[in-house]
């Protein structure tokens, strides 16, 4: 007996009891469609079932690609272990699949037995019967494209596809419809047009009896899928003249052996966290310096032409990911937070690199990186002792290994220092009173919240009042910069300037008082001029919302009312008497801003000789068992 008659008999005989219910061989046919679908109800609901918890999970798989970015050994095997730790059955999704072919050839055997010695239409297929049967192709196909949209629209996986699987998915199911319906029997034809629709009140039933809202945090996956597409629309950004010279560079860098010390910048504007550091280097050896930049017009090109031991790579950041999980050198040098916690990696291929983070703003960093974001680093260089502080106490709080805390300093304020010293006199000998207002560019700063009440307090005879937003205000809310442009251009720039040419620091060096939020500048400007800073209290931005269990009040925090005078927004009308106040007792305040940096900012003026001591020394101590020279 073939496999059609074997699979015939049972559903041969369900058919005979429905036709004999109705006695009409098309009314038999729906019936025994719905009956099927009834019966095999539990299988189905056991799938939907299977399907959720495949959707639970993608948050956690769409993590793992993001960790593992580019590794997909790691990956394939890290989604394994969710499966198996979860109880999801990948294979479950094609049950329903071979369920309908099983059924399909079956229903085959069992429309010839119940039409057998009958010249029912139903008997013969269309592409043989010719007429009005011809139809039935199309009806197959349109019934498929239907059931398709409707999973699209209804089924809970299916809905999380990407648009291009949706389609091929409903492609290969309407080819397959089209082609059942020209080549197979009539009434094997009804049946599958059948099937196709009380598969969608089917899934409606499901959605109904588990509905997948219950059991999915739609808010985590859609999260997930935004940490994802964002590590996928990385290439995208860069042009082809950039990727072929990225590949050029990527080979570049793996072809040189023994590199002992690799720098990596995000952009051309983090050299300046490695500038004493590497002048040192430069100065104090003969050591190789592998630069690797993300930014293809980062400055360190040109650098480079002057000084051949600094060597420049440019890697994207998408090619990063794969380059630092095959990194072999001594020692990486970086300002990126979250090693190891995204995907950023350790090098898979050699283990004993020393990392080493350098901070990017003074003082206090609990709130403003998040929590665990330098656990996987080896060394840190710190600008002053609140750093140490709350490194020790996380460490402590978290039973961590204690990393190894290089009391460095800072080399932005530093440079910023001598700068202004050598300009001082003339930025004392200004006839007017400057005012810059440089706040942050996060949600509810200054410019967004509260301006317009701060310049109607602000502006007088005198005073010159300059707005100098945060270089990522402008480019992410470009309109919002263009309407207080032209809101405030009728006003006299001996009054008022909006500033929209980053080139230059000097509105930062001449001004007399600074106006901030939560910029980073505002201890910068502090600790580099000596001068106080008027602070607009908005709504904090906190990366660490547990930073109150590691500090009581951080240092940031601590050091504003003594570096100037705090407001809160709805008090910006009291600015004009604050900033009175403030430069009636500029040289109180630069006394005491003058002992505060002596107290939290370590070794002024000698950050990058520090830096580049500590480097040689732990290179050399590296290279005892290696006779060749540092590259």
């Amino acid at each position: 007996m073939s496999l059609t008659e074997q699979l015939a008999v049972p559903l041969n005989a369900l058919m005979m009891i429905c036709y004999r219910m109705v006695g009409h061989y098309l009314a038999a046919i729906l019936i025994f469609t719905l009956l099927t679908k009834v019966i095999l109800f539990p299988v189905s609901l056991w799938t939907h079932r299977n399907g959720i918890t495949m959707i639970r999970l993608m948050p956690e798989l769409n993590r793992l690609k993001v960790k593992y970015y580019g590794d997909k050994d790691t990956i394939a095997e890290e989604t394994q272990a969710l499966y198996k730790q979860r109880g999801y059955h990948p294979l479950a999704s094609t049950v329903p699949m071979f369920i309908q072919l099983a059924l399909l050839i079956g229903v085959i055997g069992a429309v010839q037995a119940l039409l057998a010695g009958t010249e029912s239409v139903l008997s013969v297929p269309p592409a043989q019967a010719g007429g009005m049967t011809l139809l039935m192709p199309l009806a197959a196909g349109g019934s498929a494209l239907l059931l398709g949209l409707a999973q699209n629209q209804f089924n809970p996986l299916q809905r999380e596809q990407a648009r291009a699987s949706q389609w091929a998915t409903n492609g290969v199911s309407i080819g397959i419809s089209l082609l059942l319906g020209a080549f197979v029997p009539v009434g094997v034809g009804v049946y599958w047009i059948a099937s196709n629709l009380l598969t969608i009140g089917q899934q409606l039933v499901l959605n109904a009896v588990m509905p997948a809202r219950n059991y999915v945090d739609y808010e985590a996956l859609e999260q997930s899928k935004q940490e994802l597409a964002g590590i996928d629309s990385l290439s995208s950004r860069v042009s082809k003249e950039d990727r072929q010279r990225e590949k050029a560079d990527y080979k570049r860098f793996f072809s040189i052996a023994n590199k002992h010390l690799v720098f990596y910048s995000e952009s051309s504007g983090f050299y300046k966290y490695f500038e004493n550091i590497i002048e040192y280097l430069l100065t104090h050896s003969n050591i190789i310096i592998h630069y690797i930049t993300s930014d293809p017009d980062d400055a360190i090109f040109q650098k480079a032409q002057k000084e051949p031991r600094i060597r420049p790579y440019y890697i994207g950041e998408k090619r990063l990911i794969t380059l630092m999980m095959k990194m072999d050198a001594d020692m990486v040098v970086m300002t990126m937070t979250d090693l190891e916690n995204f995907h950023i990696k350790r090098s898979y291929v050699r283990k004993n690199i020393e990392y080493i983070y350098v901070f990017h703003a003074p003082l206090s960093f609990i709130m403003t990186l998040r929590d665990g974001a330098l656990d996987h680093y080896d060394t840190i260089f710190c600008t002053g002792k609140g750093q140490v502080e709350e490194i020790r106490k996380i460490e402590c709080q978290y039973s961590l290994a204690e990393k190894n805390l290089i009391e460095c300093g800072y080399s932005v304020i530093e440079n910023m220092r001598r700068h202004y010293l050598e300009n001082e006199e003339n930025y004392r000998n200004q006839t007017i009173k400057k005012i810059l207002v440089a706040p942050s560019w996060q949600e509810d700063n200054i410019l967004d919240l509260c301006l317009d009440p701060l310049l109607s307090s602000s502006l007088r005879d005198g005073w010159q009042i300059i707005v100098r937003p945060h270089p990522e205000y402008v480019k992410r809310y470009g309109a919002r910069w263009k309407k207080l442009q032209d809101q405030y251009k009728n006003i006299s720039k001996d009054k008022l300037i909006l500033q929209s040419d980053f080139s230059s620091n000097e509105t930062v060096y001449s001004a007399d008082v600074l106006i901030s939020d939560w910029s980073g500048i505002a201890f910068e400007y502090a600790f580099s001029t000596r001068k106080p800073v008027l602070f607009i209290d908005t709504p904090m931005k906190v990366a660490n919302p547990n930073y109150a269990d590691t500090v009581a009040e951080p240092l940031n925090l601590t050091l504003r009312g003594k570096i100037g005078i705090q407001l809160k927004p709805e008090q910006t009308n009291q600015v004009g008497k604050s900033l009175e106040y403030l430069l009636e007792h500029a040289a109180d305040y630069s006394q005491k801003i003058a002992e505060l940096t002596d107290e939290y900012l370590y070794h002024m003026g000698h950050s990058g000789e520090i830096g580049g001591r500590y480097i040689l020394s732990s290179l050399q101590k590296k290279a005892k068992n290696k006779p060749q020279n540092l590259h």
